[in-house]
């Protein structure tokens, strides 16, 4: 009775799951459809279109989730490891043979087959990420493990960046939302994100205030971690103190010398000795955190202006440039998130219809078939269809974390928790870049955008889930 019940591949597949998946899965087909169909052809049939090249990407992709099924779970934990490190390989190949589209080298292309290996690169890093952080030894509170970890993510990262791929590359920042489930100090996570941040502030900001917010994060974050606020206080208002006596002294004996900023640096650079000498002595891990935390964050300032200026694109600082309001071009930058706007509010409560969206029709909003895939469906399915697929998509994410929260093993546990930070990354910045609350960086709404590597790669990461967690239900129905 037990062999027959785990011969059948499907017993124990979470039902609700699949039928999310397939209900998003077709709303991404009709909005294809809608956004690629132009009335008069003569062969609206032929597999030359994107609408009918998706049905065939649709067909692949669940005859993979089939061969996922069919997989002994124990087949994920076992290749976790080797599956990384060939991820890893697939980026640097990608990186030193591949093909450049939109800026970026990333792309495999073998005649009009196209495939990026940072899809599949996500599900690599999740799988070795679950790896590491299931072995039996391993702690999220002891600094060596949770370096491990790091460098798990940051290898990819690296590469990716080399790519000229950052929006996809910043995806595996999700990771944070899984250090956080399985332990990680909320008050660690607080400065992570923010010192993550500092790309983006530090055009806004002068130096000065940006070493102040800096220090004030830091110093702050590790007081809320250690409830030690008084002396984190008088540590702060000492930093003040001796910044301005130095500051005086120096204008005293040789004027204009020195200013402020580099008084307090070099105020704040010296006391780091005092601060690691303290933690050392009282055993304070947190605080060597925040220490390396702050020396990070300050040894990447300075590169911000290389990044900016050296390695991103010239469309890639004009995007973020326009975000933060610092230049405004309507027919150039701004064009797509612009029109983009128009489209999904000239859908209004109801929307036009299926094939009467015009701003679609007629090809005003660029990567409607792609990127901003949503616009389609706000311009023809309207309010009650952006918050229907919006809902479809909150719900398949939030089974993914019941599925974790129901685990046995803290492998399966937290891989649904990475494959439910990757898809919720994906939502938030594909809307949000799409009316205009995110810079666009070319992420794909899942399951739903055109393309066989991402809807491919996405149907994976959702299926392993799916088979981790029917493992368990098998196991629970087999104790009865």
């Amino acid at each position: 009775m037990i062999a027959d019940r785990r011969d059948r591949i499907f017993e124990g597949v979470d039902l609700w799951t699949v039928i999310l998946y397939v209900l998003i899965v077709i709303a991404g087909c009709v909005s294809i459809t809608a956004a690629s169909y132009e009335a008069g052809l003569p062969d609206p049939f032929s597999f030359s279109h994107f609408y009918m090249k998706q049905l065939i990407w649709v067909g692949a992709a669940w005859a993979v989730a089939l061969v996922v099924l069919l997989l002994d779970e124990r087949f994920y934990h076992m290749f976790a490891y080797p599956a990384y490190f060939a991820g890893l390989a697939m980026l640097v190949a990608a990186l030193l043979f591949g093909r450049e589209v939109n800026g970026a080298k990333a792309w495999f292309e073998f005649g009009s087959f196209r495939v990026q290996p940072v899809e599949f690169a996500k599900i690599a890093t999740a799988l070795a990420l679950a790896r590491v952080m299931s072995a039996y030894s391993f702690s999220i509170d002891r600094l060596g493990d949770l370096t491990k970890v790091g460098m798990v993510i940051c290898a990819p990262l690296f590469i990716i960046i080399l790519q000229n791929d950052t929006g996809s590359g910043i995806v595996l920042g999700s990771f944070l939302f899984v250090l956080y489930r399985e332990g990680l100090n909320k008050w660690l996570c607080i400065p992570v994100l923010l010192i993550a941040a500092l790309f983006i502030v530090s055009f806004l900001l002068s130096p000065m205030a940006l070493l102040v917010l800096l220090i004030l994060v830091c110093t702050l974050s590790e007081a809320m971690m250690n409830g030690m606020w008084r002396s984190r206080i008088v540590f702060l208002a000492g930093l003040a103190l001796a910044s301005g006596l130095l500051y005086l002294v120096l204008a005293l004996v040789s004027p204009g010398w020195a200013d402020l900023y580099h008084c307090l640096l070099a105020v704040t650079l010296l006391s780091l000795v005092g601060v690691a000498v303290y933690a050392y002595r009282t055993t304070l891990t947190n605080i060597f955190l925040s220490l390396g935390l702050f020396v990070g964050a300050m040894i990447f300032l300075p590169t911000t202006d290389y990044i900016f200026n050296s390695i991103l694109k010239q469309h890639q600082r004009d995007r973020i440039l326009s975000f933060l309001g610092i230049i405004s071009d309507p027919l150039g930058t701004d064009y797509n998130v612009n029109q983009s706007k128009i489209a999904i509010g000239s859908g209004g409560f109801f929307g036009k219809g299926f094939l009467e969206g015009t701003q679609i029709k007629y090809g005003f909003v660029p990567e409607r078939h792609t990127d901003f895939i949503f616009c389609t469906v706000g311009e023809e399915w309207g309010f009650l269809g952006t918050m229907t697929v919006l809902t479809l998509l909150c719900l398949l994410i939030l089974r993914l974390m019941r599925m974790g929260e129901r685990q046995e093993e803290p492998f399966g546990r937290i891989y649904c928790y990475c494959a439910a930070s990757i898809l919720l990354f994906h939502v938030l910045v594909n809307v949000g870049m799409t009316i205009g609350l995110m810079p666009v960086m070319g992420i794909p709404l899942p399951l739903m955008s055109y393309g066989g590597s991402s809807l491919i790669a996405f149907t994976m990461l959702l299926f392993i889930a799916v088979r981790l967690d029917a493992s368990t239900r098998q196991f629970s129905l087999d104790k009865f």
